[in-house]
C-alpha cells in the first residue's frame, strides 16, 4: 500500500508537469525576450479602419459616462468611430445617460433568453439585417465598466491590419488597490496578458479573449450570423470554437484596457461560480473537438492542446490527490492498527501539495507584479501584500469549482461603481 501510494503521488505530479509545463515556457520565453529589450518590428499596413464600440449593459448608470467618456478620447479619427450601448433590460436610467454622451442605443427587454450572448446576438442580427454592419471594419466589444487607454484603438488596429480576424488587448484593473479580492482578480488578468497572450503571440499560436476589451472582423460576426455563443463563459467559449475553425487570435500588449473587479467575497464567489460552471459547459461542449483538433487540425494543433488545457480545471488534479491521500489518512488514524508510514507517507503529500500549490502561485503572481510594477496603479506596501495573499484567492476557486460540478448557475448582474459612487457621497455629506 506504502508502494502504491508513493507511485500514486508520482503520476499525479507527473502528469501535472506534463500538461502544464509549457506555461512556464511561455513565462521564461517573455522574460527572455524582455531581457534582450527587443521589440517586434512594426511591419502592420498603415490604414485607420472604421469601428462600432459595443457594450451590452444593464443598470450600469454609474459606470456607463466613464466607458463613453474614454471612447470619446481615443487618439484615432473621430469620425472612424461609432458608440452602440445595448440597453439590456435596464429599469434604471443607462440608455438616457448614453444617448445624452451621444452613443446610438438599442433597448432590449427580454426576460427569458438572458445574459450577454444573448443580447450581443440580438443586436448583431439586427444591425446585419438592416445592413449597417457593412459600414464597419470590425466591432469592439466591451463591459459597461471598462475604461481605455486613449492610445488602445490604435495599438489594436495595427495589430488588426495584420490580418488577424479577432484582436485581444491588455487587461489591468481600475481598483487593485481595493483588497485581496480585487487585487487577486487583477493580478491574474495581468499574468493572462503578459505571460499567456503575449507570449502566445510572441510564439505566433493563437491568443485567448479575456471576458473584454477585444476586437472581431464584420466578416467573422456575419460568417456566425450574429453572435451564437451562449453560454455562461461566452468568451471562453467563442475562443474556443473560433480556435477549432481554424482561426488565430492576436494580441495587442500595447492596447491597455482598465475594467473593475469585485470588492466582496459574495460578488467574488457567485461571479467565480459561473465561470466555473461556464467552464464545465465548455468542456462538455467542445472537449472532444478540441482533442480532435490536437492530431487533426492543419494549423491549431499546440492551441488546440493549449484551449484543452485552459478549460480542464487543472486544480481538480491536486484536490484528487489530496482527496486520495486524505482518505488514507483518515482511514489510518481511526484505524486501531494505523500504518506509521501510510500515515506520514499522506501527511508529506497533502502538506507538499498545498505547499508547491502556494509557492507556485507566489512565484508566477511576484515576477508579475515585478515586471508589471509600474502598470499597477495602488501603493507599494499593497503591491508587495497582495502578492502573498494571490495564492490564497486562487485557493478560493477550489470549493467555488465543487460547487459549480453540482450546483445550477445562472447569469446573474455584478453592480459596477458602487464603491466609487460611496466615495463621491461621502465627499458630499
Amino acid at each position: 500500500m506504502i508502494r502504491f501510494l508513493g507511485q500514486f503521488n508520482f503520476c499525479i505530479f507527473l502528469i501535472f508537469t506534463i500538461c502544464y509545463s509549457y506555461q512556464f515556457v511561455f513565462l521564461f520565453y517573455v522574460l527572455a525576450q524582455r531581457l534582450k529589450g527587443k521589440k517586434e518590428e512594426d511591419t502592420a499596413t498603415v490604414k485607420n479602419n472604421r469601428y462600432a464600440f459595443v457594450t451590452s449593459a444593464r443598470n450600469e448608470k454609474n459606470v456607463i459616462g466613464d466607458l463613453i467618456d474614454s471612447i470619446r478620447k481615443q487618439n484615432y479619427p473621430k469620425e472612424l468611430i461609432d458608440i452602440y450601448i445595448i440597453a439590456d433590460n435596464c429599469t434604471d436610467n443607462t440608455a438616457e445617460i448614453s444617448r445624452q454622451k451621444g452613443a446610438f442605443v438599442y433597448e432590449r427587454f427580454n426576460k427569458t433568453l438572458i445574459g450577454k450572448g444573448y443580447a450581443l446576438d440580438e443586436f448583431f442580427k439586427h444591425i446585419l439585417s438592416t445592413k449597417e454592419s457593412k459600414k464597419y471594419d470590425g466591432f469592439f466589444i466591451f463591459d459597461a465598466d471598462n475604461v481605455l487607454d486613449e492610445n488602445f484603438t490604435k495599438e489594436m488596429n495595427k495589430v488588426f491590419n495584420k490580418g488577424y480576424n479577432i484582436v485581444t488587448s491588455y487587461r489591468n484593473s481600475r481598483n487593485y488597490g481595493s483588497n485581496w479580492i480585487s487585487a487577486g482578480y487583477a493580478l491574474w488578468f495581468l499574468r493572462e496578458s503578459k505571460y499567456l497572450s503575449n507570449a502566445r503571440m510572441l510564439l505566433n499560436t493563437s491568443c485567448a479573449v479575456s471576458g473584454t476589451g477585444f476586437l472581431v472582423r464584420e466578416s467573422l460576426i456575419e460568417k456566425n450570423n450574429g453572435w451564437k455563443h451562449h453560454l455562461l463563459t461566452e468568451d471562453i467559449e467563442f475562443s474556443i470554437d473560433s480556435v477549432i475553425n481554424g482561426e488565430k487570435i492576436g494580441y495587442s500588449d500595447g492596447a491597455i484596457i482598465y475594467d473593475e473587479q469585485p470588492i466582496t467575497f459574495k460578488q467574488s464567489w457567485n461571479q467565480r461560480l459561473r465561470w466555473s460552471k461556464g467552464f464545465y459547459q465548455v468542456l462538455g461542449k467542445y472537449g472532444g473537438k478540441l482533442v480532435k483538433g490536437i492530431f487533426t487540425s492543419k494549423n491549431n494543433k499546440f492551441s488546440c492542446f493549449d484551449m484543452f488545457m485552459t478549460i480542464s480545471p487543472a486544480m481538480f488534479i491536486t484536490l484528487f490527490s489530496i482527496a486520495v491521500n486524505g482518505g488514507v489518512l483518515i482511514t489510518e488514524m481511526l484505524s486501531s492498527y494505523g500504518n506509521y508510514f501510510l500515515i506520514n507517507e499522506s501527511i508529506n503529500a497533502i502538506g507538499g501539495s498545498l505547499f508547491r500549490f502556494y509557492i507556485l502561485l507566489f512565484v508566477v503572481g511576484a515576477i508579475t507584479t515585478v515586471t508589471e510594477w509600474k502598470n499597477i496603479h495602488t501603493t507599494t506596501f499593497k503591491k508587495i501584500f497582495y502578492t502573498f495573499t494571490f495564492p490564497l484567492f486562487i485557493a478560493t476557486y477550489i470549493p467555488i469549482a465543487i460547487v459549480a460540478l453540482f450546483k445550477k448557475v445562472q447569469w446573474t448582474p455584478i453592480a459596477h461603481g458602487v464603491e466609487r459612487q460611496n466615495v463621491i457621497m461621502k465627499q458630499q455629506v
